[in-house]
């Protein structure tokens, strides 16, 4: 079960992480994890990502609806969450892909929001509530090492 100290951390993400997607690890039909990113937006308690009804993930999660996830920095210092939680899928019914597209592509008058909206009809969103997480932050012991 996931406690409040983990639950903060989630809602404080850094705003440097919130510019980077989600990996979820999601179990294929071969039986291995398959590692798929998706941009997400945290809110209530759980993450929230958008996704087409016709994508491969949908139909592993109707299998098997446990994942694993990170939201981490690629570059130093290291810092990022993880953990493993639960997926339900549900129909958009709000402005959850817009407010996506303002976070990750910074407007929607760009080609690729424009055809992202043009599909809104058929997307689905994926909540990810965690069950449990951890989280880490190497700035202190890594200080000066993005500048290296």
């Amino acid at each position: 079960m996931m406690n409040s100290k983990s639950a903060a951390s989630i809602a404080n993400l850094d705003s440097d992480l919130r510019s980077f997607p989600i990996r979820l690890a999601v179990q294929g039909e071969d039986g291995f994890p398959h590692i798929i990113s998706l941009w997400f937006q945290y809110r209530d308690g759980s993450f929230y990502s958008v996704t087409h009804e016709s994508a491969w993930v949908l139909r592993q999660l109707e299998v098997n609806n446990q994942v694993g996830f990170e939201i981490a920095s690629n570059t130093p210092p290291y810092k990022g969450v993880r953990g493993v939680g639960h997926i339900s899928v549900s129909p958009l019914e709000d402005d959850l892909l817009e407010d996506l597209i303002d976070n990750y592509l910074g407007t929607q008058q760009s080609d690729l929001a424009r055809w992202l909206l043009s599909r809104k009809d058929d997307e689905m969103v994926i909540r990810i509530k965690p069950n449990n997480v951890s989280h880490w932050d190497y700035s202190e012991r890594m200080e000066g090492a993005a500048n290296a």
